[in-house]
């Protein structure tokens, strides 16, 4: 919107609010922009993490396809990437060292002494 536009709104709210009630009415409506943009944000910011999630589960499923033999940096990465985030949600659950995956891998990952891999449950069916 112009600036001659928000000058016809600005007086017509004030002929139809009047000065009492118009500086109430401003701040609700600057409230539920704030609410409306705040939600917008969250929204975008899930979407976004959505996206990341199934972009990494599609790496791994490749991955999983090559058995964990010669894969991409891509690969490698989202490997590593999901287990920091499984020993993260899950740390008492993790068994396997990051160090083993590395074997399996190829590449040395540079761990901290921290950071493990979650077992496989669907290998020991639990």
């Amino acid at each position: 919107m112009g600036f001659w536009e928000l000058l016809v709104i600005a007086i017509v709210a004030l002929l139809v609010l009047g000065p009492e009630r118009l500086p109430g009415a401003i701040r609700s409506t600057m409230k539920t922009v704030r609410s409306v943009k705040q939600f917008g944000q969250q929204m975008q910011a899930e979407l976004s993490d959505n996206l990341r999630i199934h972009e990494l589960h599609q790496k791994l499923k490749d991955a999983e396809a090559k058995n964990l033999l010669n894969l991409s940096d891509d690969e490698k990465a989202a490997i590593k990437e999901l287990t920091e985030a499984a020993n993260s949600v899950r740390p008492s659950n993790a068994q396997m060292s990051l160090n083993n995956l590395t074997q399996q891998l190829g590449k040395d990952l540079t761990p901290t002494s921290s950071e493990t891999v979650v077992k496989d449950e669907n290998k020991t069916g639990s």
